[in-house]
C-alpha cells in the first residue's frame, strides 16, 4: 500500500501478494461512503510510512504512536484521528486473519478521547423551517431532497440511493423503503408534504432513481452538496452546513418535540443508542444548565 494507494480488484480465491491487494480486499466489504473514507485513511497512513521509509507490513507500534501524536500536533479533530485508527486497525486485523502478519502494529496504540457529546447542535427548528421554504421555492428536486434530509433525517447516501419503485403504502402511510448504513433495510413513513414533494419530482415515473440528472443518471453527492449550499444561501443561513447538518437538525427537533430517544434512534437508523444520546446531551446541557436555577434563586 503505497502513498498513492490504488484499489485493485482482487479475484475471489486469489492469493493476496501485496499491501495494495490487501487494502482492496479489506475495503471491498464496506459501503461506498465508508469505503471512500477508509481509503483516504489508508492513504494517509501510507504517506506517513513512506515518509519514514517503512513498509506497510513492516510497521510497528512505535510508528502508530508517532502517527497519532503527529495528527494531534497538526490539530486534527479527535473524532478524525479515532476514525483513522479504526480504519487502519481494521486493515491490520484483516492482515492478521490472512496470516500476513502476527499482530497489528496499532493494537495498543492509544488514540485521543472522543467526547460523548455532539460538538454542535446543528440546525434548530426555525432554521429547518427556513430551509424548507427556500427549497420549495428553489424547485421540486431541491424541495424533495431537503424534505427527506430535514423531515426524515436520512443520510445523504440513503436519500440519493432511493428509487421510485421503493415508494409504497403501508397501513395508510406513504412509505419509502431504504437501504441503511451497513446494508440494513428499513421502511420510513413519509409526512404528506414529503410524499407530495417526491411525487412532484418523479412526475409519474415508475422506475429509476428518485433524484436523477437530466440525462437520467442518479444524482451524485457533489451535486447534492451544491443543492444544500444553494438552499442555505437562499434561506439566509450563514453558518457552514452540509447535508449531514439536516440530520443533526432532525434529531434535535424530534427530541425537542417530545419524541422518545428510542423512537428517534430507530428513525435515524442509529445502531448504537449512545449516538442518539450525544445529541440529547448537547441540547439538554444548555436547556437544563444550573445557571438558570441559580440566577432565579439568587436575588
Amino acid at each position: 500500500m503505497s502513498a498513492a494507494l490504488v484499489v485493485h480488484k482482487v479475484s475471489l480465491g486469489s492469493a493476496i501478494t501485496n499491501s495494495d491487494e490487501l487494502a482492496a480486499a479489506y475495503l471491498a466489504g464496506f459501503s461506498t461512503a465508508t469505503r471512500t473514507a477508509y481509503e483516504g485513511d489508508l492513504r494517509c497512513w501510507g504517506r506517513f510510512l513512506a515518509g519514514v521509509g517503512v513498509g506497510v507490513l513492516e510497521a510497528h507500534r512505535v510508528h502508530g504512536d508517532a502517527w497519532v501524536r503527529g495528527m494531534e500536533a497538526a490539530g486534527f479533530a479527535p473524532s478524525t484521528i479515532a476514525r483513522r485508527l479504526a480504519a487502519v486497525g481494521g486493515f491490520y486485523g484483516y492482515a492478521v486473519d490472512e496470516g500476513l502478519i502476527d499482530r497489528s502494529p496499532l493494537l495498543r496504540v492509544k488514540g485521543p478521547k472522543v467526547s460523548d457529546e455532539s460538538p454542535r447542535l446543528g440546525l434548530d427548528t426555525s432554521e429547518l423551517g427556513r430551509l424548507l421554504e427556500a427549497a420549495e421555492a428553489s424547485g421540486p428536486r431541491d424541495y424533495a431532497l431537503v424534505c427527506l434530509l430535514a423531515l426524515n433525517g436520512l443520510r445523504i447516501s440513503e436519500a440519493l440511493g432511493a428509487d421510485v419503485e421503493a415508494m409504497g403504502w403501508e397501513r395508510g402511510h406513504r412509505t419509502l423503503a431504504l437501504v441503511r448504513k451497513g446494508g440494513k433495510r428499513a421502511t420510513a413513513p413519509l409526512a404528506p408534504r414529503t410524499a407530495a414533494a417526491i411525487d412532484a419530482v418523479t412526475d409519474g415515473r415508475g422506475v429509476g432513481p428518485i433524484f436523477a440528472t437530466r440525462t437520467g443518471r442518479r444524482l451524485d453527492r457533489q451535486s447534492a452538496h451544491k443543492i444544500v449550499c444553494k438552499v442555505a444561501r437562499r434561506a439566509g443561513i450563514t453558518k457552514a452546513i452540509s447535508a449531514h447538518s439536516f440530520r443533526h437538525g432532525f434529531v434535535t427537533a424530534a427530541l425537542d418535540a417530545g419524541a422518545s430517544l428510542r423512537d428517534v434512534q430507530d428513525a435515524a437508523g442509529h445502531a448504537d443508542p449512545r449516538t442518539t444520546r450525544r445529541y440529547d446531551r448537547a441540547r439538554q446541557s444548555l436547556d437544563r444548565h444550573p445557571t438558570y436555577a441559580v440566577a432565579a434563586a439568587v436575588v
